[in-house]
């Protein structure tokens, strides 16, 4: 595989673009199996695991894997709450705090207390009295640098939400639409949680007319759109600044050949929002015990440990292994912006509502 093809193929994160590493994959729709030795998994299009990590719970555990992408993690979220009734699979993963209360209004988890749940970072822990989801990852939004632009450039990249503002930076940032794409929402949510509830209109206000670009989703902004990505730099991109995770540049290392000494991003730490993404037991699950013992094991050491050189993302139990490549390139922000859960659910829908009125019209 080309380097470009594995950064392409890289789940950094949420509303990106698909990494097979299951026994059993598919896209779209499907019927889940009556076997009750399948176990089904329902996600967005990033979930990733080293197939000898799924072999081994298969073999452990007697079930069979079935994994089914249904694209970003607003449209499987949104079409697994169509669905609950007469659900997809067994177990949705994916849903993060910016969509959780959607989910839970929906009624589209039933309770259950995955093993292990004791070990979940303090922080990190929702719903704890019903627990209807289970924390699985965390990573960061933030918008990255083509470090190569900058340095030609002789231009200090910016490092803060109040940055992206200044004229030096005019046309240079490339962001996803709020409406369609994880990452878009969530940099919508780090400039209300930075600005509050009436400033934020002001700041993108401000940003549409320093010349922002928008686009759906992530794998065009990231891959197409920003310069400094593999994908980007053979796509022709030419916008140096793109909101992506701040994971990405540890990517960039990961999968490039040959390996290059530094990460050819960087990350504007002053500009990160924190997301944690859950997985759950669907309620109407027709294998409720696989779906059980699948949610044990996507909290287990074994798939926590694995899980961050495949998805990109930090592990939330205690005791997990973070990859080197993360702490040298792709450390998690120390003060990101957050939202408490009631608060993202009580105006997410509004806010979306008015950053289209005021971003795309």
């Amino acid at each position: 595989m080309s380097t470009t093809k594995k950064i392409t193929a890289v789940a950094v994160g949420l509303g990106l673009v698909t990494l097979s590493a299951c026994g059993s994959s598919e896209s779209g729709s499907g019927d889940t199996s009556a076997d009750s030795k399948t176990v089904t998994l329902v996600s967005h299009d990033s979930f990733a695991a080293s197939k000898s990590v799924i072999k081994d719970f298969e073999k452990q555990s007697g079930y069979k894997v079935k994994v089914l992408k249904d694209g970003d993690a607003g449209q499987a979220v949104n079409k697994a709450i169509l669905t609950k009734d007469n659900p997809q699979g067994d177990v949705f993963f994916g849903v993060d705090n910016t969509l959780l209360s959607r989910a839970l209004d929906n009624g589209l988890f039933q309770s259950y207390e995955a093993k292990g749940t004791d070990l979940i970072l303090p922080k990190y822990r929702v719903d704890q009295d019903k627990h209807r989801v289970t924390p699985i990852d965390t990573g960061d939004i933030c918008v990255n640098y083509d470090k190569s632009y900058f340095s030609k450039h002789k231009l200090t990249p910016p490092q803060s939400f109040d940055d992206l503002l200044k004229p030096e930076y005019k046309n240079l940032l490339v962001t996803e639409n709020a409406a369609t794409s994880s990452p878009g929402l969530g940099f919508l949510l780090g400039s209300a949680a930075k600005y509050g509830d009436d400033g934020w209109p002001d700041y993108w206000k401000k940003l549409k007319a320093n010349g922002v670009k928008v686009v759906d989703g992530w794998e065009q902004a990231y891959n197409e759109e920003f310069s400094g990505s593999a994908g980007g730099k053979k796509a022709g991109g030419d916008r140096p600044l793109v909101v992506s995770y701040a994971s990405s540049p540890p990517a960039e290392v990961v999968f490039a050949d040959p390996k290059p000494k530094t990460a050819p991003t960087g990350v504007a730490a002053g500009t990160c929002f924190r997301q944690i993404e859950y997985a759950g037991l669907l309620s109407n699950a027709e294998n409720e015990k696989g779906g059980k013992a699948l949610l044990d094991f996507l909290l287990s050491k074994t798939f926590q440990d694995d899980m961050p050189l495949n998805m990109f993302v930090y592990p939330v139990r205690e005791g997990a292994q973070v990859p080197h490549e993360f702490v040298k390139f792709g450390p998690q922000a120390e003060a990101p912006e957050t939202l408490p859960p009631a608060k993202i659910a009580d105006n997410r829908d509004q806010w979306v509502k008015s950053w289209n009125s005021l971003v795309l019209k």
